[in-house]
């Protein structure tokens, strides 16, 4: 028999839309400040210059409008925890997409009122138990934005990183989602519970199978903070570089993540 399906955790849907709102808002104050020459630069993505990562920052938030003109289905069949495995399937042109998007809007800031204004729009007209026709299956609406939450708060932090000095803030409760459901999906992608990952204030999972502990300190424990371990779980940095900065500190024989991350491609 197959072991049970780990139950997703439950958020609170109108504190998870007010957070993308405000995180999508950050961007796009900060996209206001940058110059041509910032516009232009590199990014830790390959061949993604800031202009392209910032068109496609629009589609975190754009993607609700495209699913919601789709027919409704049936009935849910995934939750949350099913999003992140299946985010390698949607990765394939992307690169182009996210390119093809700069080119056609070189307002950038005209584009993402726009896509700002279509999601406000969409959320005032369906519930949060609308169901959607995900890559990742039929979830809900309300399930579908917490995974809005990864998708804005990773590429705040790569924006971060490709402009020096630019410090677009982290929405806490858009920070606590994204590293609740990361490590959620570790949970759920190695289940057990001989050791435990501990990412404060916002979560605590166990995971891997072997002896579990019942009381005082687990054999095996993994520490790190949240956007290092935002970093990890979405292939920004790998393990052995956290732990030779000592990002992340981990004792025990089965505190070695590494084979088990990335979670999203």
């Amino acid at each position: 028999m197959p072991p049970a399906k780990k139950r997703a955790r439950t958020y609170d849907s109108v504190k998870i839309r007010a957070a993308v709102a405000a995180q999508f808002g950050h961007l796009r104050q900060a996209v206001r400040t940058l110059s041509p020459e910032q516009l232009a630069g590199p990014t830790r993505l390959g061949d993604w210059t800031v202009r392209d990562l910032i068109a496609h920052t629009g589609t975190a938030l754009g993607a609700v409008g495209r699913l919601v003109d789709r027919p409704e289905p049936v009935r849910q069949e995934a939750t949350v925890l099913d999003w992140p495995r299946a985010t390698a399937a949607d990765a394939h042109g992307i690169d182009e997409a996210s390119r093809r998007l700069a080119e056609e809007h070189p307002d950038l800031d005209a584009y993402l009122a726009d896509v700002e204004r279509r999601f406000a729009a969409d959320l005032a007209a369906h519930r949060g138990t609308r169901l959607l026709a995900t890559g990742a299956g039929p979830m809900t609406l309300s399930d579908y934005l917490v995974t809005r939450t990864v998708e804005l708060i990773v590429h705040t932090d790569d924006l971060n990183d490709a402009v020096p000095g630019l410090e677009v803030p982290y929405e806490r409760q858009a920070l606590a989602a994204c590293t609740r459901l990361l490590a959620d999906a570790l949970a759920a992608k190695a289940p057990g519970g001989s050791t435990e990952v501990r990412i404060p204030p916002y979560a605590v999972v166990q995971c891997i199978e072997g002896p579990r502990h019942t009381r005082g300190t687990p054999p095996n424990v993994v520490e790190t903070d949240p956007l290092t371990w935002v970093r990890l779980a979405t292939g920004r940095l790998t393990w052995p570089e956290a732990v030779e900065k000592a990002q992340v500190s981990a004792s025990g024989e089965r505190a070695d993540l590494s084979g088990l991350l990335p979670l999203t491609a």
